[in-house]
C-alpha cells in the first residue's frame, strides 16, 4: 500500500481520534519533544493557553515546553523559535507576534520537516499547517455590537492595544466593521501599549484626559488590559463604557465591581490542549509532504483553521468564569 494511501485509510481514526481521549492510547512516547512559542512567557494569558498544552502532554505521556523571552519581544520570540527548530522536535507550536518577521521562519521548519502550527495568532501567509484559535474578525464584530447597544448608536470609542499584532489588527477590524455601520459612532483614537501591560494605565490616562474629542467607550484588545483601566476608571471616578478582552482574574474582578461593562472571552486553555493533540496526531499520522499547499486542497486531511470559540462576560455569568479560574 502507498504512503499516500496509508494516510486516507488512516484519516477516519485521525479524525475521531483528534477530540477523543481514546488517543492517550496510541504510541506516543516521552521522547515526543514539542514546544507553544510565545512572545511573553510570564503573560498570565499565555499560561493559560500552557495549562491546556499540559494537560494534554499528560494524556499523551508526551513532553512539552513553553518557551519564548519573558517580556513582550517579537524578536526574542522569532530567535527562540529558531532555536527550537534546529532541535528538530516532534511538533512546534506558536502564537506570533510578528507574521512578517516570523513568516520565513516557520516556512523554514515546515520544509525541514517539522510539523507547525499556529495558536492564538496566526500567520496566515506561512506555511503553517493550521490555525488553532478565535475568529478575531468575530471577537470584534462581538464587542462592536456590545458596544453599539450600550451606547445607543452614538459616541466616540477609542481601543488600546499593541499595534501591528496580527490576531489583535484583526480583532480592530471587526470594531471597525460596526461602527462604520452607526454614522454617529467614531472611532476617535487608539493608543500603542507595546505589548506592556504597564503602558495601559498611562494610556488610558492620556486618552481620558482629552477635552477633545470626547471619549464615550474604550475598547481592549488583549486580556492584560482590562485591570489597568478598570483601575483608571476608579482613581477618576469615571463611568464609561468599557470592553475587554478575555477573562483572566483582574477582568474579572472588574465586571464583578461595575467599571469593566464585559469582556470578549476566548479559550486558550482549549487552544493548548486542542492544539498539542492535534499536532501529536499528525506525528504518529505523517502527512505524505508538509509543504502541500492544504489551504486549497478539496482532499486537505486537516483543516486550515479550527476555532475554539469566544463567549461575553458580564455580570450575568461571571461567576461561572471565576469558578473556572479557581
Amino acid at each position: 500500500m502507498s504512503k499516500l494511501r496509508t494516510l486516507s485509510a488512516l484519516a477516519p481514526v485521525l479524525a475521531a481520534c483528534v477530540m477523543s481521549a481514546a488517543c492517550s492510547a496510541l504510541p506516543h512516547t516521552e521522547g515526543e519533544k514539542y514546544y507553544l512559542v510565545v512572545p511573553n512567557t510570564k503573560s498570565p494569558y499565555f499560561m493559560q493557553l500552557d495549562a491546556g498544552l499540559e494537560q494534554a502532554a499528560g494524556e499523551l505521556k508526551v513532553h512539552v515546553a513553553l518557551i519564548g523571552p519573558d517580556s513582550y519581544d517579537p524578536m526574542g520570540e522569532n530567535s527562540e523559535f529558531n532555536r527550537i527548530a534546529a532541535l528538530k522536535p516532534a511538533g512546534m507550536l506558536v502564537s506570533v507576534a510578528d507574521a512578517k518577521l516570523m513568516t520565513p521562519s516557520i516556512n523554514a521548519a515546515i520544509e525541514a520537516g517539522i510539523p507547525v502550527i499556529t495558536v492564538d495568532s496566526d500567520a496566515d501567509g506561512s506555511k503553517r499547517l493550521f490555525f488553532v484559535g478565535s475568529d478575531n474578525y468575530e471577537v470584534g464584530e462581538l464587542g462592536g455590537r456590545l458596544l453599539e447597544e450600550k451606547l445607543n448608536g452614538e459616541g466616540n470609542i477609542a481601543a488600546i492595544y499593541t499595534k501591528g499584532q496580527p490576531n489583535l489588527e484583526r480583532r480592530l477590524q471587526g470594531y471597525r466593521s460596526v461602527i462604520d455601520m452607526h454614522p454617529k459612532m467614531k472611532l476617535v483614537d487608539t493608543a500603542d501599549d507595546k505589548g506592556d501591560p504597564t503602558n495601559v494605565f498611562d494610556a488610558a490616562e492620556a486618552l481620558l484626559n482629552k477635552s477633545t474629542p470626547k471619549i464615550d467607550a474604550i475598547v481592549l484588545l488583549e486580556a492584560q488590559s482590562g485591570a489597568q483601566v478598570s483601575e483608571v476608571l476608579k482613581r477618576d471616578n469615571l463611568n464609561k463604557v468599557l470592553i475587554a478582552m478575555d477573562a483572566l482574574p483582574g477582568t474579572l474582578d472588574g465586571i464583578e465591581q461595575g467599571r469593566i461593562t464585559a469582556s470578549v472571552a476566548q479559550k486558550p486553555f482549549t487552544m493548548g490542549y486542542t492544539g498539542l493533540r492535534m499536532l501529536a496526531d499528525l506525528f504518529l499520522y505523517k502527512l505524505p509532504s508538509l509543504t502541500v499547499d492544504f489551504a486549497h486542497d478539496p482532499k486537505s486531511p486537516i483543516p486550515h483553521f479550527v476555532d475554539t470559540g469566544v463567549a461575553m462576560v458580564d455580570q450575568s455569568n461571571v461567576k461561572v468564569y471565576r469558578d473556572a479560574a479557581k
